[in-house]
């Protein structure tokens, strides 16, 4: 199944949705899920049913390597 960029969140069949546990008290954080095609989609933690966003893993390696070299910290 290909799951599209935009789609309801809620209606990902079968995955599983990962919290950061440094996310806010009241829950506002992003939550990332692995998709069986090998991508992975974020959504908003604060509107599960809102849009999701996905990615290749290969994309999210290069977000996540940005943030750990503080290329995005100009925006805290």
């Amino acid at each position: 199944m290909v799951f599209e960029n935009g789609s309801p969140a809620d209606r990902v069949p079968g995955v599983t949705w990962v919290k950061s546990t440094a996310s806010a008290r009241d829950g506002n954080c992003v939550e990332l899920a692995a998709l069986p095609n090998g991508e992975v989609a974020v959504r908003n933690s604060r509107f599960p049913g809102g849009p999701a966003l996905v990615y290749t893993r290969q994309e999210l390696r290069a977000f996540v390597s940005g943030v750990r070299a503080g290329e995005f910290d100009s925006l805290l």
